[in-house]
């Protein structure tokens, strides 16, 4: 894993910085490197406008000395806040070296946060909170150092109601959790890294990356590159969705498998009206998809036991996901990803007896309980296999609409049939559905989504 990808909890943060101390480094020039490499951003940002730095006590105030001494260096106009002194050895040795005299309140152009960060377990006191959002609002732009202050690191959650919306956030060092789950993530903004020496943590859990996709070989046919069985029941118009995403993610062979056919099926796509035992008999099969519009019926059950019995790599969603239970899962489930949402997730946790927890910790157990791989979609996409999981960028806000989850399961399930791992499927999947809605742009229908993956596909060849 590349050091600039992983993403690592507060204790890992403090275990990856102690590293770095026992090899020769200080905190303070830890420090140094942070805040300079911080300031650099935010002189970028600001273009030459006045600069407020709000400094908490610990380290996190100490970058921020560091960011006001060196804008002052620059030629920038700037008020450091300060409603506590700095409680560490390095926070001490950065203000004395910035030299200057805080305020008590400052009005300007850009803020930066650096009141508390990475650690925060309780919500700021009534008098912190009163002047972040005093501050917020007297300034036109906003820059969180690290974290945003309030923001639980590890989760994501939001420690105070009202908390400021930043338009960029940089993280010191490595990703944090928070930068990627919800909900502190949508208050994010922008998001730079600044490194600072920090090796492999070991954390097993990483931002991922984009998917590296290739053309067919030139001697391939629609068999070579992958027959994708998509088993859908009753409710033909979400397998139908599905069935034509797959038709645009690397798949050469796409058959529908439905009690009925629909009008909207196109003349390229195959339909079967067969039993899916007699389907999923043919040994041509790369991958299947079953769960969109399958219904929860015994037929529905049973074509879900026929699917899982065959043992080829497949992609359980939507009513496959509330029809599942331990006792149908083969002994060994590292072909299997399933793609739950909130509800879904809550469910297979339940089945699988999970306790509650965060998104993250959910998927991750559920992975290393069945063996399977689990993406948990939502504006924060988690790809969880029983040994590592991947964080993505927030997916835009306009694939929350019906059908768009149809789409994202017939693009990991043709993925999937090309040969792809579960994971590397997931992973695609997610990356090519969130870039085509970002071609798109504002309002569209789970349909037209289908319509942009042929040109998201081609951006990553």
């Amino acid at each position: 894993m590349l050091a600039s990808q992983q993403v690592l909890t507060a204790a890992e943060m403090r275990a990856a910085e102690a590293a770095l101390i026992e090899g020769g480094e200080s905190a303070e020039s830890l420090m140094e490197r942070a805040g300079q490499g911080a300031a650099d951003w935010v002189w970028r940002l600001s273009g030459g406008r006045s600069v407020t730095v709000l400094c908490g006590p610990g380290n996190n105030g100490g970058d921020g000395y560091v960011i006001a001494r060196e804008l002052e260096a620059r030629g920038s106009a700037v008020s450091v806040v300060a409603p506590l002194d700095p409680a560490t050895d390095a926070a001490r040795k950065a203000r004395a070296a910035w030299g200057g005299r805080p305020v008590a309140t400052a009005k300007g152009d850009v803020l930066v946060d650096c009141l508390l960060g990475t650690g925060l377990s309780r919500p700021l006191s009534d008098e912190h909170a009163r002047l972040m959002e005093e501050l917020a609002a007297a300034h036109e732009q906003r820059i969180a150092v690290d974290l945003p202050s309030g923001v639980d690191s590890d989760t994501g959650a939001l420690l105070n109601d009202g908390l400021p919306q930043y338009d960029v956030t940089v993280a010191l060092g490595a990703w944090k959790r928070a930068h990627w789950l919800m909900p502190a993530s949508e208050r994010m903004g922008e998001r730079r890294l600044v490194e600072i020496g920090v090796g492999d943590a070991g954390s097993g859990v990483a931002l991922a990356t984009p998917p590296s996709l290739s053309p067919p070989a030139m001697d391939a046919h629609k068999y070579s590159r992958g027959l994708l069985l998509v088993v859908g029941g009753k409710m033909v118009g979400a397998a139908l969705l599905a069935a034509r995403a797959a038709q645009h993610a690397g798949a050469g062979y796409v058959k529908l498998l439905s009690e009925h056919s629909h009008p909207a099926l196109p003349a390229d796509l195959v339909h079967d009206d067969g039993d899916p035992a007699e389907a999923l008999a043919d040994e041509r099969v790369r991958a299947v998809l079953i769960g969109p519009g399958l219904g929860r019926g015994d037929a529905a059950r049973r074509a879900l036991e026929a699917v899982l019995q065959r043992g080829v790599p497949c992609v359980l969603d939507a009513d496959a996901l509330v029809l599942l239970t331990p006792a149908m899962l083969p002994s060994d489930c590292s072909h299997i990803l399933v793609t739950p949402h909130a509800g879904e997730l809550a469910k297979l946790c339940e089945a699988f007896a999970i306790t509650d927890g965060p998104k993250l910790e959910l998927a991750r157990e559920l992975a290393q309980v069945t063996g399977m791989t689990v993406l948990a979609k939502g504006p924060d996409n988690v790809l969880a296999s029983p040994e590592h999981a991947l964080l993505f960028p927030p997916a835009p806000r306009w694939l929350s609409t019906a059908g768009t989850g149809d789409v994202l399961a017939g693009l990991a399930a043709s993925r999937m049939a090309t040969g792809d791992t579960p994971m590397a499927a997931g992973g695609a999947a997610v990356v090519l559905h969130s870039e085509a809605a970002r071609q798109l742009g504002p309002v569209f229908s789970a349909g037209e989504l289908v319509g942009a993956v042929r040109a998201a596909y081609a951006r990553f060849l």
